[in-house]
């Protein structure tokens, strides 16, 4: 990058959707709110953005473009109304165009290429989930289409979120159905990484893949996936209605289609994925559902809603080796045990697994149980 005009840079970075690089007047409110000040790390937004204005002159590690988790703090509290997000995403495709991604997410992104998901698992794994349940294969005509997250489709784990959720719909009786193995991520990472091209080809065969099927209105477990297709997808001709999870079963509690019969006597404390609060403005919905739980108390920790406290996973950190002492998602199951909570329920996939892991580096396995709020939902409803 040295050996370009900075100006060239400058300019290159505005082209690839950073119009509002040089908006930024630098005063340091983005760096001020960023979770990294909490556990003294290195990255540091306005620097980030300096950096960009002056031609990337500099860039010299993956700490200081890849520590953005794109949590959406800073754009919400930035006077300027930079869009910070659009910034850091244009910086990171010049990079990807130099092919300077780092090595494990240049992984993520050949695997997406080559297997149609970022975990490295073969496409045919993908319906794995479904053993043992009835998921209908949808068919035109269907109401929903059914989006299960990579993450959930092929890590052990996340796969009780999809388990739980197809047997909410299933009782409730909704038209839905999924494609199967031809499905492919909707590459929200992949942008967020960097390589618009792969993006551009991933948003183009999903589409087409999903029209010729018929489909209109979508159901997606992944706040990120739901943003992706809700944000990005119509901009590249994929006109599809995704909605959350957590919106479908508040809708079924409310219109009696299922009962939360069995009760839950416990304290549950909600975090809030970033995706889901900050970026698509749901933070009452799940809230609802866990009000709806007999016997529950919810209980909020201080960092709540707006004020979320990022889990650590996005931008495709989810990828990426963080220093256990630099984790954010420790300093969030801390906070969620203050609260007297036995449960912490969330909403999303990644959120899932960064905090069941900082539970066990914390010790807290026996004071906090990590629920997605369909699996609280399904434990309600007996299934």
């Amino acid at each position: 990058m040295a050996q370009i005009p900075f100006y060239e840079v400058n300019e290159a970075i505005v082209a690839m959707g950073g119009e509002d690089l040089n908006l930024c007047m630098q005063c340091g409110t983005c760096s001020g709110t960023c979770p990294w000040r909490l556990v003294d790390g290195e990255f540091f937004t306005r620097q980030m953005i300096r950096m960009g204005q002056l031609g990337l002159e500099g860039y010299e590690s993956d700490d200081i473009l890849y520590g953005c988790t794109t949590c959406g703090l800073c754009p919400e509290r930035c006077p300027r109304g930079v869009k910070i997000i659009d910034v850091m995403r244009a910086m990171r495709s010049l990079i990807a165009e130099a092919g300077a991604i780092p090595a494990g997410l240049k992984t993520v992104l050949g695997s997406v290429h080559g297997k149609g998901n970022p975990w490295s698992e073969d496409r045919e794994k993908r319906v794995s989930w479904t053993e043992g349940l009835d998921v209908p294969t949808f068919s035109e005509g269907m109401e929903y289409f059914l989006s299960i997250c990579c993450t959930s489709a092929y890590d052990v784990r996340s796969r009780k979120i999809a388990k739980a959720l197809a047997g909410i719909l299933n009782t409730a009786g909704v038209g839905y159905g999924i494609i199967g193995n031809e499905e492919s991520c909707c590459a929200e990472s992949v942008r967020k990484i960097g390589d618009e091209e792969l993006f551009g080809k991933m948003v183009e065969k999903n589409s087409q893949l999903l029209s010729d099927r018929g489909v209109k209105r979508m159901i997606v477990n992944s706040p990120h996936c739901l943003y992706t297709y809700r944000e990005e997808y119509p901009a590249m001709g994929g006109e599809f209605e995704p909605r959350h999870h957590t919106e479908i079963i508040a809708e079924l509690i409310e219109s009696g289609k299922i009962k939360l019969e069995k009760p839950m006597e416990a304290k549950i404390t909600f975090h809030d994925p970033c995706y889901l609060g900050r970026h698509s403005g749901l933070y009452d919905v799940p809230r609802k559902i866990i009000q709806a739980i007999p016997g529950a108390e919810l209980v909020e920790m201080g960092r709540n809603r707006h004020n979320s406290l990022c889990c650590g996973a996005g931008g495709g950190r989810l990828w990426m080796e963080t220093a256990p002492e630099q984790r954010f998602s420790d300093l969030r199951v801390r906070e969620a045990a203050a609260t007297g909570a036995q449960i912490l329920a969330t909403a999303c996939p990644y959120c899932v697994s960064m905090l069941e892991d900082s539970l066990k580096s914390t010790n807290l396995e026996d004071t906090l149980k990590v629920m997605d709020v369909a699996e609280l939902t399904a434990s309600c409803m007996g299934l």
